[in-house]
């Protein structure tokens, strides 16, 4: 009967021509009789005789082989139930192991003694659920250990996660706030309010502006109320609309405002028994009145650092939550549909989906990859070395590796230019003394802006020039340009021109390329004009200041 089913066109064209691994197994010889070209390649062996010859790979494809006991239990088995399905690690002969399913049935009702052994690759498969379980876990990461509390519920109010400071914040053990409605978290007299506030928001969710640092009272586990400052950002899953709320507990900036407050009244106070005795008490009124003015002083600058700080954090959650929330979404969205097309057997579409995933794990990276930069600069843990560099090689080597970002019929034009002197410690043309690395994040970041905000077919050009003490470089784009009022800004941490608001980013890049330049002992500037482009021009230092006169 095998020999029939084998010979028979219709059966040897599914047989040879499916791409999978499809074997004939002898379950009364224990091994196999016919494996088919696709699962010849995936074994490595250069033919089927050579995979048939192989004692190993004839009886057991898997990595260790069964013992004996082990394979004759499983033979009974199949006889009795006719199938058996189980994910294991395959042996190749020229390559590591791999993860594969395999699903073994018997052929004609297991009366000829055969079975047919079907072999699914899947490498990708695993290795996409360790890049999602990275993903995921630097998400956690993220959202667990956050420095605000960020409470996430559903469209009734639900509370569906909560981060550790969310609980820490309103009393409750980790996972008591899942159980819990948004409303009991505010206080009682207001809850009604604020449920039909929450309707209302679910209806027509407000605008980012609306949304963000508003100023509330919030309820503990024990009943005391507390003075919160509450953001809010809002996406949507499937056909669930969530809210997430960023949360900072502001007593002591309260209690610090109210101490402020109180000293400025007693400053004043103090002024004016001052002014009343100043004829009297000439030399010591001015002593005073130096202190008076200097803690003065010293409360403005106080409290000027605490709004700059407090806006810094509001421009860090609003980016945060918009950046991480697109690629997050986008990979949670991807990973259900996986699932559904692995069941509906469409590779095609699981690669797809595959794809999406690696590209918001990339864009998580380099967003976290921006954070931790300007916090190592912060923190002086970055420092220039400079070495003598081949510019124009290195600009070289960076454009080429900015091709897979150009738009259709973009392109990046680069002219450099140098001279020599009669210096003895002059630098030859093409050539600088600074750092590579900062040189060539400061050049990666300048092109993908300009690369970004350009539109296809456009043009972005590299001028260079070096002296035996400059280095010019001058990046140019025929991009949107920036505004006016937007142009003194864009050095500062968070900040994004009033024009790409809806475009990605984290308004960190120019504020690095920055430091970086400050840090090489260099200056840059900008120029721009709306809807005509940007030109950015750095000058560095090429000499090296320790070399010999």
């Amino acid at each position: 009967m095998l020999s029939e089913l084998l010979s028979n066109p219709l059966s040897d064209l599914l047989f040879e021509q499916s791409d999978e691994f499809m074997g004939i197994y002898d379950l009364e010889k224990e091994q196999f009789v016919r494996v088919n070209s696709a699962g010849v390649r995936l074994l490595g062996f250069a033919s089927e005789v050579a995979l048939l010859d192989d004692p190993g790979r004839l009886r057991s494809l898997r990595i260790p082989p069964l013992t004996i006991d082990h394979r004759a239990a499983l033979i009974g088995q199949l006889n009795r139930a006719g199938r058996y399905e189980e994910t294991v690690q395959i042996g190749r002969v020229n390559g590591p192991a791999f993860w594969g399913r395999l699903i073994i049935s018997t052929l004609l009702g297991g009366a000829d003694g055969y079975a047919l052994v079907r072999l699914i690759d899947q490498r990708q498969l695993h290795q996409t659920e360790r890049d999602l379980d990275h993903s995921v876990r630097r998400y956690e990461a993220v959202f667990s250990y956050a420095s605000i509390g960020i409470v996430v519920c559903d469209q009734q109010g639900r509370i569906t996660s909560a981060n550790h400071l969310a609980n820490e914040l309103f009393g409750y053990q980790t996972g008591e706030l899942i159980s819990l409605t948004i409303e009991q978290l505010v206080p009682t007299e207001v809850s009604h309010f604020h449920q039909t506030l929450r309707q209302f928001f679910n209806q027509q969710p407000p605008v980012p502006e609306m949304a963000r640092n508003r100023d509330l009272q919030a309820r503990r586990k024990d009943g005391s109320v507390f003075p919160v400052e509450i953001s809010l950002s809002y996406f949507q899953l499937e056909e669930e609309h969530y809210a997430v709320a960023y949360i900072i507990d502001t007593s002591v900036k309260k209690a610090a405002q109210s101490q402020l407050l109180a000293q400025r009244d007693a400053i004043q106070r103090l002024n004016g028994d001052l002014e009343q005795k100043v004829a009297d008490r000439t030399n010591a009124l001015l002593n005073t009145l130096g202190q008076l003015v200097q803690a003065k002083d010293e409360l403005t600058k106080a409290l000027t650092a605490e709004q700059q700080l407090g806006e810094l954090k509001s421009r860090f959650v609003s980016i945060a939550s918009h950046e991480f929330r697109t690629p997050l979404t986008v990979v949670q969205t991807s990973a259900t549909l996986i699932e559904k097309y692995l069941a509906l057997n469409q590779p095609d579409n699981c690669q797809t989906h595959l794809d999406h995933i690696r590209a918001s794990t990339r864009h998580l990276n380099d967003i976290l990859e921006e954070f931790l930069s300007v916090g190592q600069i912060e923190a002086g843990k970055i420092e220039a070395h400079p070495v003598s560099v081949d510019v124009a090689k290195l600009l070289g080597v960076t454009v080429a590796d900015m091709q897979g970002i150009l738009k259709r019929d973009q392109r990046v034009e680069m002219t450099l230019s140098g001279s020599e002197t009669a210096r003895p410690d002059h630098v030859w043309p093409g050539h600088a003394w600074l750092d590579p690395s900062l040189f060539r994040k400061i050049i990666l970041n300048l092109l993908t802006n300009a690369i970004k905000y350009s539109g296809p077919g456009s043009v972005v050009s590299i001028q260079g020039t070096t002296t035996d003490r400059l280095l010019t470089l001058i990046v140019q784009d025929q991009g949107v340009g920036i505004p006016p009022d937007d142009q003194p800004h864009l050095f500062e941490r968070f900040f994004r021109a009033s024009n790409v608001t809806n475009m990605a980013g984290t308004g960190l890049g120019l504020h690095i390329v920055g430091q970086y330049v400050a840090l090489m002992g260099g200056q840059i500037s900008l120029q721009s004009v709306l809807d005509q482009g940007t030109t950015v021009t750095l000058t560095l230092p090429s000499h090296d200041d320790h070399s010999a006169d």
